[in-house]
């Protein structure tokens, strides 16, 4: 039975998808304080949260079983996912649940911005009626730019075509094929994007290199009185550059749904400015998306306990359905081998190397790599308490495509590898590998049970004491058990 912590409050259908399945504990705690949390975290195998949870290198270092993180919506801002990899745990968000929900709202803000619907509403609650004050800016033929194209900036792109607006797009890893499929303007330079603007739309991840994406800098550089909206992560618009912006007319009105610090104070001068729309981080705020989060979630954190199946994850390669059913029994088998090297391996790795031969080859090999990856890193008492194999938890490891395994007679010290060496055994029977003639039958002791992977190629490197692991197999894949 493993043990999932929901540390933040999802949709109740969220909920009965956990506690409907079969061999998973469901403990509902939310609104925990930071002190809760690292004592809640001890036992348990996955995490659900929301954005009320930090989840700090203190968090994961003390989640002594923790597989897998999953946030229900998209930004992972809240969660130290450099700490989270080292330890190989899992990161997962939900990109497609709220993508409509929140492109929808971006383009509120900005045909609310335009048209000065929030300030001729308040003004109207008060008794006026100030019809010359409040004249808008029609979009049609007006110039918006999206940054960022993904799931979201792409409907968003999409949506202001539908207004008639000239959409041109800023995303350096967005090929120029792909945004002509889309009939999208692609514009390789950022000043040029902001000279041409005149409305702005951010829609890229919070990270190092997008916080103060738009700054002092930029709007000096774009035309002036542009829109400036952001519905994605506050910081990525620098808010003492945007107020000085507003204040010198460079730009003419912002219509911002997150800030850097949720909530802001009350005195905030950006949320008293005239020319500043502003809603409580509502992006992702509608019923519709809060059930697809929530289930989408859920499901993606049992199939990954319970099935193995990686899927929007953002620290690992996720897999999807048709790709699962054709390397599903290689990711077994390379997380077998690498939970294996990583026992033979005394001291930190310092590189792995995965050589792929015969159909897999073929085949995305990605997602096999992580999961040998996964196995050498695996988080398991036996590594990290067996004297002569420690924990790899903390090495860094760069990946080429090749396995390097020490003396399959290392594994003799080792009595739970019993299983895996008898698969080893077998692998050596088969013609295409005993030709070799490289591995002495006695390196390997013949034993009972599990002879169902017989895909696997052993051989010494002429030019090291080393054995290479090399998944092949030359049998149509459903044929492999």
């Amino acid at each position: 039975m493993v043990k999932v912590l929901v540390s933040d409050k999802l949709a109740a259908e969220g909920l009965e998808v956990l506690r409907q399945a079969r061999g998973i504990e469901v403990i509902e705690r939310p609104g925990m304080t930071p002190s809760e949390l690292l004592e809640a975290i001890r036992d348990v195998d996955g995490l659900a949260i929301r954005s009320g949870t930090t989840v700090t290198a203190e968090v994961i270092a003390a989640a002594d079983k923790l597989r897998v993180i999953g946030r229900a919506g998209i930004g992972v801002d809240n969660v130290d996912v450099s700490a989270a990899t080292d330890r190989g745990i899992a990161v997962l968000n939900t990109p497609e649940g709220n993508n409509i929900t929140t492109a929808e709202h971006a383009i509120a803000l900005l045909v609310a911005l335009a048209r000065h619907i929030p300030q001729a509403t308040a003004s109207m609650k008060a008794g006026k009626w100030e019809k010359e004050k409040f004249q808008g800016m029609e979009l049609f033929n007006r110039t918006l730019a999206v940054v960022g194209l993904g799931n979201i900036g792409r409907i968003v792109a999409l949506r202001g075509k539908a207004l008639g607006m000239k959409v041109i797009a800023y995303d350096p890893f967005m090929t120029l094929e792909r945004a002509q499929k889309l009939d999208i303007e692609l514009v390789a330079d950022f000043d040029e994007v902001l000279a041409r603007a005149d409305a702005i739309t951010v829609h890229v991840p919070k990270t190092k290199d997008t916080i103060g994406l738009l700054n002092r800098e930029t709007f000096a550089k774009a035309r002036k009185g542009l829109l400036v909206i952001n519905a994605a992560r506050g910081g990525i618009v620098d808010e003492e550059a945007l107020l000085e912006a507003l204040e010198s007319g460079q730009v003419g009105g912002a219509g911002l749904d997150v800030f850097v610090e949720e909530p802001p104070p009350p005195d905030h001068p950006l949320l008293r400015h005239e020319r500043v729309i502003c809603t409580p981080h509502l992006g992702a705020s509608t019923e519709q998306a809060q059930i697809n989060v929530s289930v989408a979630v859920a499901e993606q954190i049992c199939d990954y306990l319970l099935n193995g199946i990686v899927r929007n994850a953002i620290n690992v390669p996720s897999i999807s359905p048709e790709l699962l059913s054709e390397v599903g029994p290689y990711l077994r088998l390379a997380e077998k081998l690498g939970r294996f090297q990583g026992q033979l391996c005394p001291g930190a790795i310092e590189q792995v190397e995965v050589e792929y031969a015969g159909e897999v080859s073929d085949l995305n090999v990605a997602p096999i790599t992580i999961a040998v990856l996964k196995g050498i890193l695996r988080n398991r008492p036996a590594i990290g308490s067996h004297p002569l194999f420690p924990s790899m938890l903390d090495s860094a490891v760069p990946v080429t495509y090749r396995v390097a395994a020490k003396w399959l007679k290392e594994a003799e010290k080792l009595a739970d590898l019993a299983p895996l060496k008898n698969a080893l055994w077998h692998a050596y029977r088969r013609k295409w590998a005993s030709e070799r003639k490289h591995l002495p039958q006695a390196d390997v002791a013949e034993m009972g049970g599990w002879s169902c992977v017989e895909t696997l190629a052993i051989y010494q490197r002429p030019d090291a004491e080393t054995r290479q692991l090399v998944l092949t197999d030359r049998r149509p894949i459903r044929e492999i058990s």
